[in-house]
């Protein structure tokens, strides 16, 4: 056995509440390395009483490790437990908290998890696991009929001219609303804007006032109602909360430059020094010297507690349903619990998701994010089905380490995006290519997690890096991929109609070099899709039982040969308790 690779720890993701009387477990050995994994256990506090012991299933596979999971439970929640491991060759380990040994004769001394406390647990949001997101830009959505302040002749772009960097086209929360019933019958149950309160900019990354609808979007009023008829559709909205940093023109910064030294806000950001200035940027900023955005201090008292109002205040005034927070990996841990303790008060199933480009297992223990923007699968997709630079097993091991580094829960609630406004989008990635968009869709809605469609994607938008990812949207339907429109009407009825798709196991039974097969199970159905990233066919039909039906209208020319950049889908009823997970 390679003793190195074993691993277990008291914490996240390796052991927690899964609720108030169960114990979720997991270890890890090397890939193919153990025939059996099993766990002895009882409560700590029961001496002469002997362990229970339960097998361990294997329930995660990546290129170089094994992931074997196991529920467990006792009446008082206060366990005491130790792991035997058996090799392919029939020997038997025992793992405990001083390691490994081949012999039980000394006393063991078990991993403790003291006990299971009803506070600690992260129960995770049903309607969130369930949800279609879809992302608006609202500047490049579209222009209503509202009570927006009206621009100035000149200042607005033509709505279908080349996208620029800081030109304006009139997108607002009227035009938003206007086409609910479009975001209604596509099967979106989950709106998220880029931010909308007032600030200079197109993107509204520099807030200017956190407690007002920029006047070009539109009014409160208008807000509020925009809200209650999503909802009225079954439609949840979270807000881009941007507490990094504010903009320029934010009241407390303005201070600052006025009064210096003499400003009571000079602790709620990071000068330098003294006197403070925008031309010489001698202050904390967002990324690289950018003035317009200085870097809040949110370890200062009284800014604490103003962001943690606003965050409280357009729940009461608005309803909504949560925040992303924009450079969320620059938010202290700190804030962030304080900020999730706030708006779990005003709203308990609202969310907070992280705006963070990388591995976030520091931010996702289920202490302050529900999940975040989830790049890293982006990344993955872009590059397996748009660019080619992944082999099948490179990519689904790339998942499979994910899967590992978070709780279940969080797990099923990533937002998984294919673009966003900070991407280029991923038609652009492929080529051109519609048919790799659609493959990438489809394992975005038949994947675990959030399937995340950023706005236009759906009818074939295009366009690079920033700020050719923030195109306006086309409504002319003859600029339109009504074909493709349909494809993700498809995939959200299908995860709509399959509760498999959003609760169900997952595994990849069969990998070959561009082509694999997804599984997800439950105790009701098994669904299958079996994709092919390739130029050649590939034949599954082995992998297929008699009773796996077609699902959905994909062309083959024999069962279970998918065709190059092709899918297909197959379904089978779970009949019998053998065939359950």
């Amino acid at each position: 056995m390679k003793r190195h690779a074993l691993h277990h720890a008291t914490t996240v993701p390796y052991a927690y509440g899964r609720d108030k009387d169960h114990l979720f477990l997991r270890l890890r050995t090397a890939k193919d390395d153990a025939k059996s994994v099993r766990v002895f256990y009882r409560d700590r506090y029961h001496f002469r009483k002997p362990f229970l012991l339960q097998n361990l299933e294997l329930r995660h596979t990546t290129p170089d490790f094994d992931y074997y999971e196991v529920v467990i439970a006792l009446p008082r929640n206060r366990y005491a437990y130790y792991f035997e491991i058996q090799d392919r060759e029939g020997k038997r380990y025992y793992y405990d908290e001083r390691g490994i040994r081949e012999h039980r004769k000394s006393p063991m001394k078990p991993f403790q998890f003291p006990y299971l406390a009803p506070e600690d647990l992260y129960p995770g949001e049903d309607w969130l696991k369930e949800a279609v997101c879809y992302q608006i830009f609202p500047d490049r959505f579209r222009k209503g009929e509202g009570d927006a302040q009206p621009w100035r002749e000149g200042e607005l772009r033509p709505w279908d001219s080349p996208v620029t960097s800081k030109g304006f086209y009139g997108g607002n929360l009227a035009g938003i609303r206007e086409k609910l019933p479009y975001l209604e019958e596509l099967g979106v149950t989950l709106l998220y804007l880029t931010p909308v309160f007032e600030s200079s900019s197109n993107h509204k990354y520099n807030t200017k006032d956190y407690l007002s609808i920029d006047p070009h979007f539109g009014t409160l009023g208008e807000f509020q109602r925009l809200v209650k008829e999503c909802h009225d559709r079954g439609i949840r909205v979270v807000l881009d909360a941007v507490f990094n940093h504010t903009g320029l023109d934010f009241f407390a910064f303005q201070d600052l430059l006025t009064r210096q030294e003499a400003s009571p806000y000079g602790t709620w950001y990071h000068p330098d020094a003294y006197p403070v200035s925008r031309e010489k940027i001698n202050y904390y900023t967002f990324a690289h010297g950018i003035a317009h955005m200085p870097k809040l201090n949110l370890g200062e008292a009284e800014a604490r507690a103003y962001f943690l109002h606003v965050a409280r205040y357009w729940i009461k005034e608005a309803d909504v349903d949560g925040y992303r927070l924009d450079v969320c990996d620059e938010l202290s841990h700190d804030f962030l619990r304080d900020l999730r303790r706030a708006v779990k008060e005003e709203k308990a199933e609202a969310v907070l998701i992280g705006e963070i480009m990388h591995e976030a297992e520091a931010f996702l223990d289920g202490r302050e994010l529900d999940a975040i923007m989830n790049y890293p699968f982006r990344d993955a997709q872009v590059d397996f089905f748009a660019k080619d630079h992944l082999t099948a097993e490179s990519f689904t091991g790339l998942l499979q380490e994910q899967n590992v580094r978070y709780r279940e829960e969080i797990v099923d609630q990533m937002w998984n995006l294919l673009g966003s406004h900070d991407t280029p989008r991923f038609l652009t990635e492929a080529g051109g290519d519609k048919a790799k968009l659609k493959l990438a869709a489809a394992f975005q809605f038949l994947y675990r997690g959030v399937p995340y469609i950023y706005y236009g994607d759906e009818v074939g938008l295009s366009g690079g890096r920033d700020p050719l990812c923030r195109g306006t949207m086309p409504w002319d339907p003859e600029k339109q991929d009504l074909d493709l429109y349909g494809f993700h009407q498809f995939l959200a009825r299908l995860r709509k109609t399959h509760g498999v798709l959003v609760r169900g196991t997952v595994e990849f039974p069969e990998v070959r070099e561009k082509a694999f097969i997804l599984a997800r199970k439950d105790d009701q159905e098994e669904i299958l899709a079996l994709f092919n990233r390739g130029t050649a066919p590939e034949d599954f039909s082995s992998a297929l039982m008699t009773d796996h039906e077609p699902l959905g209208n994909f062309p083959s020319p024999q069962r279970g040969v998918v065709p190059p950049l092709g899918l297909l889908l197959y379904r089978r009823p779970i009949t019998n308790e053998e065939d359950q997970p």
